[in-house]
């Protein structure tokens, strides 16, 4: 099988909690977290990650990071890989 992946991005107001919601939500569906950057620029609060999807229900992960965004107040992104890079190239 091979692998798949989805890029996850996350943007808003920095506040506790952001990326424990997120990343307890990717553990619970078993989904890994192949790659992670965040920063913080004057209290925004951006996030991007690589997680390996193989074999998992893309939709349902993102109805769930739809949820945390609206919780959290973050807006929450995920794509699969290759939809990304086709949006994204030059």
């Amino acid at each position: 099988m091979a692998k798949e992946r989805a890029v996850i991005t996350v943007t808003g107001i920095d506040h506790p909690g952001i990326i424990a919601s997120i990343t307890k939500a990717l553990a619970d569906q078993d989904v890994n977290i192949e790659d992670l950057s965040q920063t913080i620029v004057q209290g925004l609060f951006t996030m991007i990650l690589i997680a390996d999807v193989t074999g998992r229900d893309l939709s349902k992960l993102q109805q769930t990071m739809a949820r945390i965004g609206k919780k959290q107040g973050v807006q929450i992104t995920v794509q699969h890989e290759n939809i990304f890079k086709y949006m994204h190239r030059v």
